[in-house]
């Protein structure tokens, strides 16, 4: 595999692109790369990397000569199948979405993918339920782009003064937070400390849904009214304007 590894070097071939053409992400790339044998490959990617590399065996390798003719050769295959790979044959319809929005779609896609792939305690499905969540709650919170921002500069993919949303609470609140991971890593507090913030944090969640939870069975109560009072018994296309015409004018008498 040191000899893939010198030839890809030789030609250029960054390991981004390469995980890109494969469909593979970078850390399954270099995992790839780390075996003994490319027969240790997935057999679908060991043939897609000898395609590009123009060889029909493993053996073939030790005898590839790169001359200028070669790297043209080699990098024109490689530009294409990076190129179909970004094309959104794995989405569905992508017009609309530029290079950039495909290429991350493309990314993550291909990373969640082989996470789960390699799942064998169901830890990372779990993850990935919860990232879900996250994901669907982020546009209702500011703070939860935040929290990204955050960790992508404490990983090191971002610079640490980078700011792409407001600076100031950013900075407040990227303070906050790496106190709280401090005080985490260093056992800064007390256990007693600890268990009462969590149970003030739980009875807030728990407020939160009881009212979420009132105001749903109050909504539920005034459409039902609203419909009794029209003379229907459930919401159409056709009554829909005017249910909700009387489920606003219902809420007015009540305040």
């Amino acid at each position: 595999m040191s000899k893939i590894s010198d030839i890809l070097s030789e030609l250029g071939v960054s390991k981004v692109r390469l995980a890109k053409y494969l469909g593979v992400s970078r850390q399954m790339l270099y995992n790839y790369l780390s075996c003994d044998n490319l027969e240790d490959w997935p057999s679908e990617k060991a043939t897609r990397l000898m395609q590009l590399l123009e060889v029909k065996s493993a053996k073939e390798i030790d005898d590839i000569k790169i001359d200028g003719d070669y790297i043209i050769k080699v990098d024109n295959k490689l530009n294409e199948g990076v190129k179909i790979a970004l094309s959104g044959s794995n989405f569905g319809d992508l017009k609309g979405f530029n290079r950039k929005e495909i290429e991350i779609l493309t990314d993550i896609t291909t990373l969640l993918k082989d996470r789960l792939k390699d799942d064998k305690t169901k830890d990372t499905y779990n993850t990935y339920v919860y990232l879900y969540h996250f994901l669907q709650s982020m546009e209702t919170n500011k703070e939860m782009k935040y929290i990204l921002a955050f960790v992508s500069k404490l990983t090191g993919f971002t610079k640490p003064r980078e700011f792409i949303y407001n600076q100031d609470q950013q900075i407040l609140f990227e303070s906050i937070i790496y106190s709280g991971f401090t005080l985490y890593n260093n056992g800064g507090a007390s256990t007693r400390k600890v268990q009462d913030q969590h149970d003030k944090f739980v009875k807030d969640i728990e407020q939160r849904h009881e009212e979420k939870l009132s105001r749903t069975q109050e909504l539920n109560t005034v459409k039902l009214q609203a419909l009794k009072e029209l003379g229907y018994t459930t919401i159409t296309e056709e009554n829909a304007k005017e249910v909700f015409e009387k489920i606003a004018e219902i809420q007015t008498r009540k305040v």
